[in-house]
């Protein structure tokens, strides 16, 4: 059930970072509220998965997928630009999740 929390917290993480770009600066209501449900969501979430998962594999794990997911996020909405060394970034993210999941007994 820790994995699934965790699943859940990244969700959470990234719709309100999503949120937060559309809040423009806290001056805008409704995304702002998005933001402030969103991130206690995720942290809430976190905490739980964090019953179960190591804190370093647990963070690392949300910040990277929340990290490549708003890049993508960021490209496909907002139209901003990722150049080569940014890709290569976040495959370096997504191998070291990989890395974690797959090779590392650290994560169970």
């Amino acid at each position: 059930m820790a994995w699934v929390y965790l699943f859940f917290a990244i969700l959470m993480e990234v719709i309100g970072t999503t949120a937060l770009k559309a809040s423009d600066g806290f001056t805008k209501l409704a995304p702002t509220g998005v933001v402030t449900v969103s991130y206690a969501a995720s942290f809430y979430l976190l905490a739980l998965a964090l019953r179960e998962i190591p804190v370093g594999p647990a963070y690392a794990i949300w910040s990277g997928m929340g990290i490549v997911v708003i890049s993508i996020i960021g490209w496909i909405v907002y139209k901003q630009v990722l150049d080569t060394p940014a890709l290569i970034g976040m495959g370096m993210i997504l191998g070291g999740v990989v890395i974690i999941q797959v090779f590392s007994g650290a994560g169970h």
